[in-house]
């Protein structure tokens, strides 16, 4: 008999862990969307039955500017964070500074919205079940747009004080993909309220 030889290679393929961040965030957006799919689902089986108070079809207006505002700010993150991948941190700050204040418009132009809802149409959370859910809803989408106008604000704050370098471009993106969830869970709140829901 005749031993035969296994080759082995003299370098095994290293298997790396993922990095820490973007996997935190994946875990988060998943969870987020759960919470999302049951506030929709509960819209869309609520939408229609209050026998009482103002219905969507009198009382809603597509938000079209403040929509194109925040889809556009996936825009403007999108070039900051690949401007600090490049080492351009002036420009990073300048596009990062556009998303915040394409996301403070909408936020701003939400609270004008319920403004007008409340004290001119008299659709309260309390009024009906059209209320309560178009509340809860919109509601919960406006908390994640100011949780994330929060740490985009800190972020620029380091950035206008000096303390972003590209070395912190990871960190960056892991934060813009908050902020891109946040843009595409409202292209589907925009859909169901907005255009399903009349």
């Amino acid at each position: 008999m005749s031993a035969f030889s296994i080759p082995v290679p003299e370098h095994q393929p290293q298997w790396n862990l993922p990095a820490r961040g973007p996997v935190a965030m994946y875990c988060l957006i998943a969870a987020e969307a759960a919470i999302f799919t049951i506030f929709v689902v509960a819209y869309i089986f609520y939408v229609g039955k209050s026998a009482t108070g103002p219905q969507p079809a009198t009382v809603l207006h597509a938000p079209i500017f403040l929509t194109v505002c925040l889809l556009s700010s996936s825009l403007t993150i999108h070039i900051a964070v690949r401007s600090l991948r490049k080492g351009n941190v002036r420009r990073f700050a300048w596009w990062w500074c556009g998303t915040v204040v394409l996301g403070g418009i909408f936020l701003a132009g939400t609270a004008r919205e319920w403004r007008h809802l409340i004290y001119q149409d008299g659709l309260t959370i309390q009024t009906n079940l059209f209320g309560t859910t178009y509340y809860s809803l919109v509601g919960l989408h406006a908390f994640h747009v100011v949780m994330g106008l929060g740490a985009l604000t800190l972020v620029l704050a380091f950035a206008i004080h000096g303390d972003v370098r590209p070395e912190h471009s990871e960190r960056t993106e892991v934060l813009s993909m908050y902020w891109h969830f946040v843009d595409a869970v409202w292209v589907v709140v925009f859909t169901v309220v907005y255009i399903i829901g009349r």
